[in-house]
């Protein structure tokens, strides 16, 4: 699955969905002449200083261009938890002093802004990306600079590096418990429908692998590039290969699933004949799309608003307070949320935001009470999370269906995949590291 920012998201004009709506984990570039102005790159809380005695970490997503839309919201959950643990007496007795970065959808400006915020702005950490693309791009900084990255999204997984921290699923933490409720409860045969990168490819390769292990047929798939609307011809190979119906598997990202969804209603594929399980849409995107067109569609995620918890009623009440009561909340928004708490309480265990060895290493173990449900960053850098099952219901939330009945451990390295089959990852073991053979 596969991974970026939140906020204000209801707040742009129906207008602004033509093309630039749901660009999901781990997209690719669509706008490389964005280019941000001056009042959205480095910018702090109106409280604090980037220039006084705090702890300066950097936020880095895109705040124009396609994804953000998407991005918007995951700085608002970003800029609330910092403003909880300021408001609690900070870290280690000083105040968060958040600066801001604007990615622009563009993924040489991810690596010139994560330069600047290491470089010049000298912070502690940084919280950010969403996709895949962005994520890839700064990877070297961040590796070659041996500094740190907080990473919030689902995500394709294939990976394992000892420079971030990922706080949204791996593919075994939401695309494989998915295909096995699939393959239980809705039919053996799968139709897998994505956008042309590096998520949606490498998520159905995964399908595919475990649905030749599982005893699933794989009838066919079929890819738009990223912002196509034109899904006549997907419609159409959908019909011939499951005439009797069937499961789909949607990886589809931003204006595509607007289209997909309004026509297979038109084309009488019903949710009970024709279930589709999305791992990239959740509630802002049901909103956007038109929930009449996602009543009884599915998602897999961790987190959904609905979820039963006393945090997350809390987190909710919160979250509408800061930002408006029109507001939801989502997964991405979630990870975002509490990958803040998780850093915070790696430095305190550290006693230093300064030395990142010894954050990155007091980092591993710790546990946070999460909307969610009780989380566990792992020695490979990903966190236990619960999965769960969420059918689009006629307010636009979801009801959840299933899920695990305790967190399940993260698996960066797939074992469908004959490739990485077998390895593992574990940075509290330098003998081991991101790529070792069980």
């Amino acid at each position: 699955m596969s991974n970026i920012g939140r906020r204000k998201f209801l707040l742009y004009s129906s207008a602004a969905l033509g093309t630039s709506l749901l660009l999901k984990g781990c997209g690719q570039n669509t706008d490389q002449t964005t280019t941000p102005t001056p009042t959205e790159t480095t910018t702090s809380t109106p409280t604090q200083s980037p220039t006084g005695d705090g702890i300066k970490v950097g936020i880095l997503h895109s705040l124009s261009g396609t994804m953000a839309i998407s991005e918007q919201t995951v700085v608002d959950a970003e800029l609330l938890a910092i403003k909880e643990i300021n408001a609690s007496g900070g870290v280690l007795g000083k105040q968060i002093i958040p600066i801001k970065e604007d990615g622009a959808s563009n993924w040489d400006t991810f690596k010139e802004k994560a330069e600047k915020l290491i470089d010049q702005d000298k912070v502690s950490t940084v919280f950010g990306c969403w996709t895949s693309a962005s994520r890839t791009a700064v990877l070297p900084i961040f590796e070659s600079k041996k500094h740190m990255l907080w990473y919030p999204v689902q995500y394709e997984g294939q990976e394992c590096s000892n420079n971030i921290f990922y706080t949204g699923a791996a593919p075994n933490q939401q695309i494989e418990p998915a295909v096995d409720w699939l393959l239980e409860n809705k039919g053996k045969k799968f139709f897998l429908v994505g956008s042309d990168y590096i998520f949606p490819r490498t998520a159905n390769n995964i399908i595919k692998e475990q649905l030749k292990a599982k005893g699933g047929e794989f009838v066919g798939e079929d890819y738009l590039p990223l912002g196509n609307t034109e899904v006549t011809a997907i419609i159409t190979k959908i019909k011939a290969a499951l005439p009797d119906g069937g499961v789909i598997f949607n990886t589809l990202n931003g204006d595509s699933n607007v289209a997909f969804f309004k026509q297979m209603q038109g084309s009488g594929l019903t949710a009970e004949k024709y279930p589709v399980m999305s791992v990239s849409i959740a509630e802002e995107e049901v909103q956007q799309i038109g929930k009449e067109f996602l009543i009884g569609h599915y998602a897999a995620w961790n987190y959904f608003q609905t979820v039963e918890t006393p945090e997350n009623k809390k987190w909710v009440a919160n979250f509408k307070k800061e930002y408006g009561e029109e507001r939801v909340t989502n997964d991405p928004m979630e990870a975002a949320y509490i990958m803040v708490y998780l850093w915070k309480q790696a430095v305190e265990k550290a006693g230093t935001f300064e030395d990142l060895e010894k954050v990155r290493s007091a980092a591993i173990g710790q546990t946070f009470n999460a909307p969610e449900g009780l989380v566990t960053m792992n020695s490979n850098h990903h966190i236990s999370k619960t999965v769960r099952i969420g059918q689009v219901r006629d307010d636009g939330l979801f009801d959840i269906v299933w899920s695990t009945d305790k967190p399940v451990d993260p698996v960066p390295w797939n074992q469908f995949v004959p490739a990485t089959k077998g390895y593992s990852c574990d940075w509290s073991d330098p003998k081991k590291g991101g790529k070792f053979k069980l």
